[in-house]
């Protein structure tokens, strides 16, 4: 079957559209992936962040859980049984608050 050199062209322009549009699909797709490949780390980095910052909280908290244990102790408002019945007078506030 002899073709013309017509036809010969159209399929040689076709291969090379062809092979110009995969390239561009694999450069695309690449392109994707280096996307998503840094939103991945940045987003470790965030989280590692967050995680230190929830331990750096945690530790907070249990110190202040700590320090108002030890205050509930020692504290006027809290022993005096007339304070549940009255307005806690403001001299007995100053014993409670920080200096």
């Amino acid at each position: 079957v002899f073709q013309s050199h017509e036809e010969d062209d159209r399929k040689v322009r076709r291969r090379e559209k062809n092979r110009v549009a995969a390239q561009r699909s694999r450069k695309k797709q690449t392109q994707k992936a280096d996307k998503l490949h840094e939103e991945y780390e940045f987003l470790e980095q965030e989280n590692t962040s967050l995680k230190r910052e929830i331990g750096k909280l945690t530790d907070e908290m249990k110190h202040l859980s700590e320090v108002l244990k030890d205050h509930e102790k020692i504290c006027p408002l809290l022993h005096c049984t007339m304070n549940f019945l009255t307005v806690p007078r403001p001299d007995a506030l100053t014993g409670c608050l920080p200096r």
